[in-house]
């Protein structure tokens, strides 16, 4: 994964899978992304409630689809739905360096020792460990920590990784496509295929 800063910008995003499906589409049908932003912004192809909004979620959305190598297209669009739904986290945490990490380091241990659960916990845990290594954590809020949690929970419900059951979410462990996973070896991400099938 690149040495990326962390970030709390994700106390804005949504895991938005319909607009990631979407722009992938119209990506392989041979769109540029300036034709989709545009398509963003004056038609309002992802149905967002202000154009502020519209171009954070293209501009978010294209970063994440970015972060992959377009051979991922083909992939994709012949993917069952799970499969799709996975490839969209494996962007998110290949943008996104601080929620890569809680899954590599939370989700991949949890799965590794077999534990049912990720309970809340895990996650003032997590960012506690974080704010201790990192000054720039350590200057965030209570308020953005929640809120990044809350993202979290969202991503990984969306994803398919776990239920959505109180106090503690049930821990779905994935099923990798093995055309997907294959993708993952030969792109260098094999943290990935680590991080969502508990494997040191």
């Amino acid at each position: 994964m690149k040495d990326l800063t962390y970030s709390a910008g994700g106390v804005k995003h949504a895991f938005w899978f319909p607009e990631f499906r979407k722009e992938i589409s119209m990506l392989a049908e041979g769109k540029t992304t300036e034709e989709i932003k545009k398509l963003c912004l004056e038609d309002n192809l992802f149905g967002a409630s202000t154009t502020a909004r519209a171009k954070m979620v293209y501009l978010t959305v294209t970063a994440r689809i970015m972060e992959l190598d377009k051979s991922i297209y083909p992939i994709f669009q012949s993917a069952d739905l799970a499969t799709q739904k996975l490839i969209n986290l494996t962007a998110v945490m290949a943008h996104d360096r601080l929620f890569f990490e809680f899954v590599y380091e939370v989700v991949k241990e949890k799965i590794l020792i077999g534990a049912e659960d990720l309970s809340d916990s895990d996650y003032r845990i997590f960012f506690r460990n974080k704010q201790v290594q990192d000054e720039k954590v350590a200057a965030w809020t209570d308020q953005t920590i929640h809120r990044l949690t809350g993202t979290y929970k969202s991503y990984l419900l969306e994803a398919g990784i776990t239920d959505d059951g109180k106090p503690a979410r049930k821990i779905l462990r994935p099923i990798l496509d093995p055309i997907f996973e294959g993708w993952l070896r030969e792109h260098d991400m094999r943290m990935v295929i680590n991080a969502l099938t508990g494997v040191r």
